[in-house]
């Protein structure tokens, strides 16, 4: 980024476990703007549901008012993050563990929340996973627009059964 380019803000949330994580991909990628919203530390041990609501909500917040805003959530398998932020309306969270996933859920699926295991990735692989996932952008190609559009509408779908 050129010095009169401002830094991309990016949310970024962990529970305990993730703690480390979440300190060296920000340390790593010093190019974005983190908006880092907890834990500040990882002494005790925190419910990651209600860290993935905050981020969530936030970034669904945001994009609510025209923004493209995206978080990262990270815990120790990723997974508990996914399924919380995943409750929270015009949420597209994935676990990702690879960057070739990573490219893809933002090429295809218009992932804006990047959910991560720290006890699965070693932090450089972490910081390769986001620094991919961050730089991708959505292909905005009609067939991905669509099933975008069919993910949004069963926010607000009542059916039970299919």
């Amino acid at each position: 980024m050129s010095s009169g380019t401002a830094k991309r803000k990016i949310w970024i949330s962990s529970d305990h476990a993730g703690f480390a994580l979440k300190a060296e991909i920000q340390r790593m990628l010093p190019a974005y703007d983190w908006q880092d919203m907890g834990p500040i530390d990882a002494a005790s041990s925190v419910d990651y549901p209600d860290f993935a609501r905050k981020l969530g909500r936030e970034v669904a917040h945001r994009n609510g008012n025209g923004e493209n805003a995206v978080g990262i959530l990270i815990c120790g398998s990723g997974i508990g993050m996914s399924i919380a932020a995943n409750k929270i309306p015009g949420i597209r969270a994935a676990l990702i563990e690879n960057p070739v996933s990573a490219r893809l859920s933002r090429e295809h699926n218009d992932a804006n929340v990047l959910c991560l295991g720290s006890r699965i990735l070693a932090p450089e692989y972490g910081a390769e996973i986001a620094k991919t996932w961050l730089e991708t952008p959505f292909s905005g190609e009609p067939r991905h627009c669509m099933r975008v559009k069919k993910i949004s509408e069963l926010e607000s779908s009542t059916e039970t059964k299919s």
